[in-house]
């Protein structure tokens, strides 16, 4: 069997790795020039860790990565509504990890040039088109600044990794249109700063039309750690598909946060001291009824965008891959592996990208915020216990990394081929 994916991203290169673990060729294309991270921290949930221990990246995930131990939400005044163990804190067999975009990039980039060779990820090969019949599947690629020819290609499968504006997507979806705006603008930037929480928090705080996430991406010299910040602000749009992920300065959203700050966090100051502040906005796609059309198939983004809640778009997209790879590799027949890959995968992933739709678990911070607008003395007579411990305990299910449900299922590794290298 050969595999031709579309897109070097977080989905794309685990598919390629997990294709090669299996004993599967693959060829990568990427349409940039230039395997890169857009972005700037990512958090890898439990279930994304293990595959990518199974891929044996455990090490590389370890040196570069924050290991998270608590999940907090805060109310805008700072208050306290819910907090819980994360990752082996947790229980948990595998770690959840917060990351640079880049360097969880790089991790899978250079495993992926080390096992199946640079001369089978080709940059600047942008997906023009692909025809498939009962024998193969075939693409053309071109360069997209310029629109000139660079290869054809033959495979028996095409994955389509290639984000929320997939050209794989498009053509099996032609009159599908742009994505939909949230109607919530997002500004991103990191910056070096003491810990706070602990050193291993990731906070979330605010309500549904005004929220801020704060998570360490890495260790910094002098016991100081590089902050992932995160801003959203309701905003009508004109355009909400023009060019986006710009360098903006801090004056164009940061008034809104001023009475931000907070005993374990000032908002607005971590704002200040940031060089490069990033602007784009909240996207997804409506869920799909099928993901596999013959001989090709989408994975990550591509299949299933979703708003940034739960931190679950990077983690889903390497589940996928390796689900994906699994039935392609013990399945005889590759048309009926895409099949079975999107009746284990579509219906879970559809459910959760309408959850977080609905603000996934950060639905608690709107709770506080309706019912205790000006704060509150007790967080229990606004939002009992058990109605927190329940938003949380059905996300976690629902998504796939509840820790005794994780630990139950089987590997998604193929038992003859043990080895990744």
């Amino acid at each position: 069997m050969r595999v031709m994916v579309a897109g070097a991203g977080i989905g794309g290169l685990t598919m390629a790795l997990s294709l090669h673990a299996a004993g599967i060729e693959v060829e990568v294309f990427e349409a940039t020039p230039k395997v890169d991270a857009l972005g700037v921290g990512i958090n890898l949930q439990a279930n994304a860790v293990r595959e990518l221990t199974e891929l044996g990246l455990a090490d590389a995930l370890a040196s570069e990565a924050i290991e998270t131990g608590e999940l907090a939400y805060y109310n805008r005044h700072g208050q306290l509504i819910w907090s819980e163990p994360r990752g082996r804190d947790a229980g948990y067999a595998w770690p959840q990890y917060s990351i640079g975009r880049g360097a969880l990039q790089r991790i899978l980039f250079e495993a992926a040039v080390a096992r199946i060779g640079a001369h089978n990820i080709h940059t600047g090969h942008h997906l023009a088109e692909f025809t498939q019949d009962d024998a193969a599947v075939r693409a053309r690629f071109i360069d997209r600044a310029t629109g000139t020819f660079r290869a054809e290609a033959t495979a028996d499968v095409l994955v389509g990794a290639d984000g929320i504006h997939s050209a794989v997507r498009r053509q099996l979806y032609p009159h599908e249109g742009a994505p939909v705006y949230s109607g919530r603008l997002v500004w991103r930037g990191a910056v070096v700063a003491p810990p706070y929480l602990g050193g291993r928090t990731m906070a979330v705080f605010g309500h549904r039309d005004q929220r801020a996430v704060l998570y360490p991406i890495a260790r910094a010299p002098d016991g100081n750690v590089l902050v992932n910040w995160i801003a959203m602000l309701a905003e009508d749009l004109v355009d909400p598909q023009q060019n986006w992920n710009q360098l903006v300065p801090k004056e164009r959203f940061i008034g809104h946060f001023e009475a931000w700050r907070y005993p374990w966090a000032d908002l607005p100051a971590l704002v200040a001291r940031t060089d490069e502040i990033f602007e784009f906005p909240e996207l997804d796609r409506d869920p799909l009824p099928r993901w596999s059309h013959g001989r090709v198939t989408l994975l990550g983004d591509a299949a299933h965008p979703m708003p940034a809640v739960g931190s679950q778009a990077g983690s889903q997209a390497v589940v996928d891959a390796r689900v994906l790879a699994y039935q392609l590799a013990t399945e005889g027949d590759a048309v009926a592996a895409l099949a079975k890959y999107e009746a284990i995968r579509l219906p879970e992933l559809n459910a959760i990208a309408a959850r977080n739709r609905n603000l996934g678990p950060t639905i608690v911070l709107q709770l506080a915020e309706e019912r205790a607008p000006q704060g509150f003395a007790d967080i229990d007579e606004v939002i009992p216990r058990a109605e927190l411990e329940e938003i949380s305990r059905s996300y976690k299910l629902g998504a796939g990394f509840d820790a005794q449900a994780l630990s139950r299922r089987a590997s998604w590794s193929v038992p003859s081929r043990t080895d990744a290298a």
